[in-house]
């Protein structure tokens, strides 16, 4: 069997141009980074979006897997395999999966966005200049500090963090500024990852570079004496910060394996950020392709919540459909199977497992009013009556199931859900939101909680009752929430498998992004810098002397 990276290196990529011509652009809308990468700039796109956008999200993760990007790059190559014009809009992999555990976030298999070693590692530059232009401010606030704190910063409220684009959890709490009065102000600190910083989510949220420009000079980075927030802006650095992002707000088109054009473009995580790519990319496919197929990152009461209550209300897009990834090996798991006896055949466990999925499918139907299809990635050792019980249930929600073999097939196994997309995207749609963004705090909280994850309620600690209350005295109360959460379960605790009922979130911090223009709610014991695992899929990496990458997924 094949690797990933095999597979993807003996592929025959088209030149970027080609790729960009079935898209009906021209040279002169492109900005090459080599032979099969390329920027385009959306202010030069012309017409008006009328494509209809597909979500692809999933059920609960588990360590058997689901394949959402795989079957997001599957459909988009069904879709073309049926003669329609389609677009994949993904987000960029973050370096700390790649090393950590994860592994890549270019699909598998026979559905693959291409230059894949690129895509995984350094791609075009945009995570490294996110990360310069989150450091640059961190640099400039306490250079402010340093030179006299015109502001009257207090720098026990300083809530702005550096950044790093890697999993490295001796970063999470430091001390800075030591070593003597030359060596800056000594205070706590500490490290986001790249993808949990507010600058990500500013650009990934931005329409425009001018409307970036306005969201990180609203980035809250400390309150001074009388409690009131200071501001990248207050502080001029929304300019400087801009400069260094003015091309990475322009969205990557790169290829599927098919040579369906595919705008890979930022990428915050969706358990502890607001998990879609950008609005940029997905308003020019939406312009470009009739058909744009997106994802939001893990299980749908994460990524699919955010993208939907988060990005639809501020982009005012509407989905025309969603389609819901789920394995049998999978939702074995939910039912509590280990994942050693996963291959056999087990219906009590796989019924078990099945309120994960009917919860999820639900939520997309009946809670934001969504049509629906539910994905199953085919394995070998799925029994037909196992099949049968999936589709069965599915069908008590009135949601039809489609197999998807697109990783051993590629767009030839995702037909079949192309076509019922297809249908979905034709019907009607009663798009709403989960929440009315003008509800105090605490409601849309609520809300989420009980309508989406299905549990009773939230316990609060006392700071974040302390700051919900700043947040809403200082005007910020009236924006959607992104709950930071574990993505293995409904709940906040990680161990809770499948669809548990009766219990409490325990909200533990709560903090503004002013600039995303969201407030941010932590939960459990969910954290902003991942660690490695005891094995890093780091150490199976390696490149020869040729140049050629071995040990990436």
């Amino acid at each position: 069997m094949k690797s990933d990276i095999e597979i993807a290196r003996e592929a025959k990529k088209e030149h970027i141009l080609r790729i960009a011509e079935k898209l009906s652009l021209t040279e002169d809308d492109l900005e090459y980074y080599g032979k099969y990468k390329a920027k385009i700039d959306p202010a030069r796109l012309k017409g008006e979006e009328k494509g209809k956008l597909i979500l692809v999200t999933a059920i609960t993760p588990t360590p058997a897997g689901e394949g959402k990007t795989t079957t997001t790059i599957g459909l988009a190559d069904g879709l073309s395999r049926l003669g329609k014009k389609a677009v994949v809009a993904l987000r960029e992999p973050s370096l700390g999966p790649v090393f950590g555990i994860k592994g890549g976030a270019a699909g598998g298999g026979y559905a693959q966005v291409v230059p894949m070693e690129d895509i995984n590692l350094h791609f075009t530059g945009d995570f490294h200049a996110i990360g310069a232009a989150n450091n640059l401010l961190a640099a400039m606030l306490d250079n402010h500090i340093f030179q006299g704190n015109e502001l009257n910063i207090d720098v026990g409220s300083i809530v702005w963090k550096r950044c790093v684009d890697m999993n490295d959890r001796q970063l999470r709490y430091i001390e800075d500024g030591l070593g003597g009065p030359k060596s800056g102000v000594p205070r706590k600190d500490g490290y986001d990852i790249t993808v949990a910083s507010e600058v990500m989510a500013a650009l990934c949220l931005a329409d425009s570079l001018a409307d970036l420009k306005a969201r990180l000079a609203r980035l809250v980075v400390a309150y001074n004496g009388e409690g009131k927030p200071v501001t990248a802006g207050d502080l001029k650095a929304a300019g400087a910060m801009a400069a260094l992002l003015k091309d990475a707000i322009k969205p990557n088109l790169v290829q599927t394996l098919e040579g369906t054009p595919a705008l890979v473009h930022g990428g915050p995580f969706a358990n502890i950020a607001h998990g879609c790519n950008s609005v940029a990319a997905t308003r020019a496919a939406l312009k470009l392709g009739d058909y744009v197929v997106t994802e939001a990152g893990f299980g749908a009461d994460l990524g699919a919540e955010k993208f939907l209550d988060i990005k639809c209300r501020f982009a005012n897009l509407k989905p025309a459909a969603v389609v819901i990834v789920a394995t049998v090996r999978a939702l074995k798991m939910h039912g509590g199977l280990p994942k050693t006896e996963l291959a056999k055949e087990d219906l009590a466990a796989l019924e078990r497992g099945l309120p994960n999925l009917l919860r999820h499918v639900s939520n997309i139907k009946n809670v934001f009013g969504l049509p629906a299809v539910v994905a199953v990635n085919r394995f070998p050792t799925d029994t037909d009556a196992e099949i049968d019980l999936v589709i069965a249930r599915c069908a008590a929600l009135g949601v039809n199931v489609r197999l998807s073999t697109v990783w051993a097939e590629g767009g030839k196994g995702g037909i079949s859900l192309a076509e019922e997309v297809v249908r979905l995207c034709d019907g009607k749609s009663g798009f709403r939101y989960c929440y009315d963004e003008k509800l105090p705090i605490k409601e849309k909280i609520h809300a989420i909680v009980t309508k989406i994850y299905g549990g009773t309620g939230e316990r609060y600690t006392d700071e974040a009752e302390r700051e919900i209350a700043r947040l809403e005295r200082l005007g910020f109360g009236q924006t959607p929430v992104c709950m930071a959460k574990t993505q293995y379960s409904f709940s906040d605790d990680a161990s809770l498998l499948g669809a548990p009922e009766n219990f409490e979130i325990t909200v533990r911090s709560v903090r503004v992004s002013a600039g995303a223009g969201f407030v941010v709610v932590l939960t459990g014991n969910i954290m902003t810098m991942p660690g490695l695992p005891k094995t890093p899929a780091a150490v199976n990496i390696d490149v020869d002397d040729a140049g050629n990458i071995t040990g990436l997924f």
